[in-house]
């Protein structure tokens, strides 16, 4: 069982860059089954750097036509990175963090938190990252997920089945595990 998030403006598609994501949501996958853990909100941020005036799924990187906000514009720097420091923070467990785009210095610090940075298409759909998750689990296939295995089979992996509260989840996808003939 692996712990992914995505950053999701609608619960459905990946559709947002990580460090400007004011959406984030924590799935357990394991083979056959997603369950949404949690869902965390983030207030809007300002983008910074060479593509800050891209979004994903744009022909040709076309500027966003969008007016910046002056009192962020404003704020120290510090403020700004807090932001992706309270995002790494919230996805701490997850093994892997899905989104449209990510930025090299979030990147290095997903990374040098054991967290697996995956960038996909714009608008890729949510359930089917997830099913690609779970078959791995079960086949193979995403180097990362075998990884993140290998990772979880530490002696105290059973008292987080013990500890974990079976009844509350968000919403539960069944999941497919095998390629039907």
């Amino acid at each position: 069982m692996l712990k992914v998030a995505f950053a999701s403006s609608d619960g459905e598609h990946v559709d947002q860059h990580f460090g400007a994501s004011e959406q984030l949501m924590i799935f357990e996958i394991q083979p056959g089954m997603a369950d949404l853990l949690d869902v965390g909100h983030f207030e809007q941020a300002t983008m910074k750097g060479e593509h800050k005036d891209k979004v994903p799924g744009y022909e040709d990187g076309e500027p966003l036509a969008v007016e910046a906000e002056p009192e962020l514009e404003d704020q120290p720097a510090l403020l700004t990175e807090d932001k992706v420091i309270a995002k790494i923070g919230f996805v701490g467990e997850c093994a892997a963090v899905y989104a449209a785009s990510i930025g090299t210095s979030s990147i290095r610090r997903l990374m040098n938190a054991g967290i697996q940075p995956v960038i996909v298409d714009y608008g890729h759909e949510v359930v089917d990252l997830l099913n690609e998750v779970s078959f791995a689990l079960v086949h193979g296939g995403l180097s990362w997920v075998d990884r993140a295995k290998a990772k979880n089979k530490s002696p105290d992996r059973f008292t987080s089945l013990e500890n974990k509260s079976w009844g509350n989840n968000l919403t539960q996808h069944n999941l497919m595990t095998d390629i039907p003939d």
